[in-house]
């Protein structure tokens, strides 16, 4: 019967192909209206074939077809939906893939999964098992493969955009350059050892690998100067308002948030515990976080909230995702007393913002700013109203534009390499004279660490550039 030649024909095609062909639900889980299942590998053709009922043929690439799907087994139809086919090498894999789009209830979906579960030579995906595809197919490279991640996980446009534009292969794109540039050096370098004494190698080489390590180390050590704006801007930043009683911090919280958030009344110590909020400020996600006015105090309550204040102070001290927001009202004739509750250091990691400034003279505020730029060692300062809303503006900017020049770091791991890149390239220039052996290492070694940011690097391109920029043998 028609249900037989089916299921002979699927076992028959199945032989033929890989047995390591992988579907999966691509769509997000739950109700949707449309749900699309993706399935990569040689055996992709059998079950497009099987379960629509297409015999031999095949529909044109990249074309959506309306058919029935169907159980290759029984032929009970399934749902009725698009189907597309991409041959490989043109699909997101680099394989052979197949797209089901049909209804997003979860009893259709099952019912679709189950019935390609029983294609022979086909298995369920495992979890960034076609990103893995294809990467090792070259679709992708490592930095592509992780914007694609941050790009499904975005929750702030600032992130989206920073996500996109890794993904489209502008980070990957930098370090290929770098690693281009550094295979070319360590090509001229190991040839000017193995090579210098038959004089086959022009004068100058080495003076030219000088300058190209000199170049590299430079803008390496300028990109790692990014203050971390774009893994904060990634994993998002956790801020903590900080000050003594009355100075306007949950006045502040409630501002940032647009709600009342916090409770504000005018007498000291009302705020006891943590309050966190969870915001976009100039495209950072931040939780930001309210804490008790730092005093001493009779109360038991207080203390407590006190001691929670400092404790999430310490926390946050060794994070590189902590900003510390230290809030001081202007109303006060001297800073001592606030200078006591500042908890953290004066470094890139803290924002001094001086609240109140509507309670100023326009003369006290000139002569406040003044006395603000005679002081050294401070860290940003910003002046502000929560009441009047004076400075905010400013205030919000102080952030800047995560997404403004030349891409930035996103990953933990691209700075660790990178700072590895660095000390080899160092390595090369302190035994240059001494050991070119020992120099033209660094440069490997440098090399390895980039192509470990990538995932490309090989042995076979430095041999390529080595006979493609010298006439060395025939």
């Amino acid at each position: 019967n028609e249900a037989a030649v089916s299921k002979g024909l699927c076992r028959v095609l199945a032989g033929l192909a890989d047995a390591d062909t992988i579907f999966a639900l691509s769509s997000g889980h739950g109700r949707c209206g449309v749900a699309v299942v993706r399935i990569s590998g040689s055996a992709a053709a059998t079950a497009l074939r099987c379960m629509v009922g297409l015999g031999n043929q095949l529909p044109p690439p990249r074309t959506a077809l309306l058919r029935s799907i169907t159980d290759p087994h029984s032929k009970e139809v399934l749902d009725r939906g698009l189907v597309l086919w991409f041959p490989a090498p043109h699909s997101f894999t680099g394989e052979d893939s197949v797209e089901f789009h049909i209804h997003g209830g979860p009893a259709v979906i099952t019912a679709v999964l189950q019935a390609l579960g029983s294609v022979p030579g086909m298995r369920p995906a495992d979890a960034g098992e076609f990103t893995r595809r294809a990467f090792h197919a070259g679709k992708l490279d490592l930095t592509e493969v992780e914007g694609l991640g941050d790009l499904i996980h975005a929750e702030t446009e600032a992130q989206r955009r920073q996500a996109l534009r890794q993904m489209s292969g502008e980070l990957g794109r930098l370090y290929q350059d770098w690693s281009h540039r550094l295979k070319r050096t360590l090509a001229h370098v190991e040839a000017f050892i193995d090579f210098s004494e038959d004089e086959l190698i022009e004068e100058g080489v080495l003076d030219q690998v000088d300058i190209s390590v000199c170049d590299l180390q430079a803008e390496i050590e300028q990109h790692l100067k990014d203050e971390r704006r774009g893994e904060r801007l990634r994993s998002g930043v956790h801020v903590v308002i900080a000050g003594a009683t009355n100075a306007g911090k949950s006045s502040l919280l409630n501002t940032l948030c647009q709600r009342p958030a916090a409770i504000v009344s005018p007498i000291a110590g009302t705020t006891r515990d943590v309050v966190e909020s969870a915001l976009d400020i100039g495209g950072f996600p931040v939780l930001l976080s309210d804490t008790a006015g730092l005093r001493d105090s009779p109360d038991l309550v207080e203390q407590e909230g006190v001691r929670r204040a400092r404790e999430r102070y310490r926390e946050g001290a060794n994070q590189n995702n902590f900003l510390t927001i230290q809030l001081i009202s202007v109303q006060f004739k001297s800073t001592q007393p606030e200078r006591n509750s500042m908890l953290v250091k004066q470094d890139s990691r803290c924002l001094l913002v001086l609240n109140k400034t509507d309670l100023l003279p326009e003369a006290h505020r000139e002569e406040l700013n003044l006395e603000l730029r005679r002081v050294s060692g401070l860290p940003p300062v910003c002046l502000i109203s929560c009441q009047t809303n004076e400075g905010l503006k400013d205030f919000l900017t102080v952030c800047g534009d995560p997404l403004s020049g030349a891409p930035t770091l996103t990953q933990a791991r691209h700075r660790a390499h990178l700072q590895q890149c660095v000390a080899a390239l160092a390595q090369y220039r302190q035994y240059r004279d001494s050991d070119l052996a020992l120099a033209a290492e660094g440069v490997r070694l440098a090399l390895t660490s980039l192509g470990r940011i990538t995932g490309r690097v090989g042995a076979e391109e430095i041999l390529d550039i080595i006979f493609k920029d010298f006439c060395i043998g025939k």
